[in-house]
């Protein structure tokens, strides 16, 4: 058994442990490591390619940032113009048949008539209502009822959410909100009903950019790609098998134990207390939800058809369908489907009947990326999951029933969305501080199971500030203050400039004030 020690031990190869790692390397202070059990980097942004050469991430991933150190690492990572496509957002929502423009709050005007009256009317009982209430809401639904009403409430709020999060609204919290929900403004519906407008390009991803090769996923193996290769251990001898936390020391899956100072571990928290076998944080982190994700692909033989056009991802809260949303991954880059020249057999009709001929064929293709839930409360039956979501799409207007399917993907994440409970802060305001009392910074889209921060850009910057707190007490504003740094640019880290200020050490073991 060999034995390595290094001041700080990063946990996962995935945005924030990645994020970890560059700025442990930047500063070139303490001694690091990072392990992950895969052999390829990525974490839930990874991307997998079928036998047929279609591609899919790890659901629908697109980068927009709210930090320049983000932009840095990614501009190093793939530095060429060509490395890119840029998009602006084209979303809409499935509604009564009806291509609803995103976000449908502030798009009733695009609704059949007694709809609108039904949407109206719940908004100006809730705009009524505010102007008496002062106290928060207690859950999700009650913010939904009084921002929006009941109207959009039942048409849409409550369905899709229950689709995306697998739990009633009543059932979450709202103070992960911010910048996730879009607050209807009444006085622009109004004008906008009158006048027969729709209103377009809320959020912080109305424009954004995707690799022209190897989807989300290869972003984060050219990010890896800069990191010391002596200093990553990808693979089954970067598996975490126990993280004796008394000791601190970690047990890989070949036998190696590495010891260590500090640990940043980015796999998801429950794992890491069954990893700890400790007994008291794992009760704790039991108060903590999660839901499953169903990621299901569709390749189609034939020119993308005019009704689907340039549409990025669309959103369906209705129940003729088990997908919440749909992503046109083809049209994020031409390299995300084979070429045109490429030889495939059709495999079925959308319909499910057999071709008449099953010889190869020539494309062009086109793809289809679609995302379900699944929860104990919103239980999902996998032998029948792909022919449901391919009847869906005939039944949304997708697809249609002769459309030649030539491809199909179906993969299962266990751990899909941390979900904002009720629960979730009276867990995490104990379960983090009592790891970091052990030493632990436990961090990342299932590591501090922070939804509101759980963005690509958020992640990476996680792993990024756990460090610099390690090392110098500095304040992990992401953690801490989502809506602080999802209400600006946060300039203050750059790549390049700046980071020997955090270089403090003593005795080559990183430092805190206090600590």
């Amino acid at each position: 058994m060999s034995h390595n020690h290094v001041d700080v031990l990063v946990i996962g190869a995935g945005p924030t442990g990645l994020g970890a790692a560059k700025r442990l390397q930047q500063i070139d202070g303490p001694s690091w490591m990072i392990v992950d059990r895969n052999d390829v980097p990525g974490g839930l942004a990874s991307t997998d390619v079928t036998p047929e050469g279609f591609l899919y991430d790890v659901g629908g991933h697109v980068i927009f940032s709210h930090y320049k150190y983000f932009d840095d690492v990614i501009d190093e990572a793939l530095p060429n113009e060509s490395d890119w496509y840029h998009h602006q957002r084209i979303s809409y929502v499935r509604y009564k048949g009806l291509w609803v423009p995103y976000p449908f709050q502030n798009n009733i005007s695009m609704l059949p008539k007694e709809d609108q009256v039904k949407a109206m009317d719940g908004l100006i009982d809730a705009s009524l209502a505010a102007t008496q209430v002062r106290d928060k809401p207690k859950d999700f639904d009650e913010h939904i009822m009084r921002t929006m009403g009941s109207g959009i409430a039942d048409i849409f709020m409550r369905p899709y959410n229950y689709k995306v999060w697998a739990v009633p609204t009543t059932k979450m919290q709202a103070a992960w909100l911010g910048e996730r929900v879009a607050t209807p403004n009444l006085k622009l519906i109004t004008k906008n009903i009158i006048l027969n407008k729709t209103a377009g390009n809320w959020g912080p991803n109305a424009t954004f950019r995707f690799p022209a090769e190897g989807g989300t996923g290869n972003i984060w193996i050219k990010v890896a790609e800069t990191l010391q290769k002596d200093k990553t251990r990808f693979g089954k001898h970067g598996e975490v098998q126990l993280v004796d936390a008394e000791n601190k020391r970690v047990l890989l899956g070949d036998g190696t134990t590495v010891n260590y100072a500090k640990l940043v571990s980015t796999m998801s928290v429950d794992y890491l207390v069954e990893a700890m076998k400790d007994e008291e944080l794992q009760d704790l982190s039991k108060g903590l939800f999660y839901s499953t994700t169903h990621v299901i692909g569709v390749g189609i033989r034939g020119e993308r058809p005019e009704r689907i056009g340039d549409k990025c991802w669309l959103y369906f809260p209705e129940d003729n369908c088990p997908f919440y949303r749909s992503t046109i991954f083809s049209n994020y880059s031409p390299n995300n489907q084979p070429k045109a020249s490429v030889k495939l057999a059709t495999q079925q009709l959308a319909d499910g009947s057999k071709p008449t001929d099953t010889s190869a064929k020539e494309g062009p293709y086109w793809s289809i990326m679609l995302e379900v839930s699944e929860s104990s409360m919103k239980p999902v039956d996998q032998k029948t999951l792909l022919a449901d979501c391919i009847q869906g799409l005939i039944n949304t207007e997708q697809l249609k029933p002769t459309d030649e399917i030539v491809s199909t993907y179906h993969r299962r994440f266990d751990h899909g969305y941390p979900t904002p409970s009720l629960e979730r802060e009276g867990v995490l305001t104990q379960l983090l501080p009592k790891l970091k009392e052990q030493g632990i910074w436990s961090r990342g889209r299932f590591g501090s199971w922070r939804y509101e921060v759980g963005n690509q850009d958020h992640s990476f910057m996680l792993g990024v500030e756990a460090v610099d707190n390690i090392i110098n007490g500095a304040v992990e504003l992401t953690l801490n203050y989502p809506d602080f740094v999802n209400t600006r640019q946060n300039t203050e880290r750059r790549l390049v400039d700046g980071a020997q200020a955090f270089k403090k050490q003593s005795n080559g073991i990183p430092v805190r004030p206090n600590a």
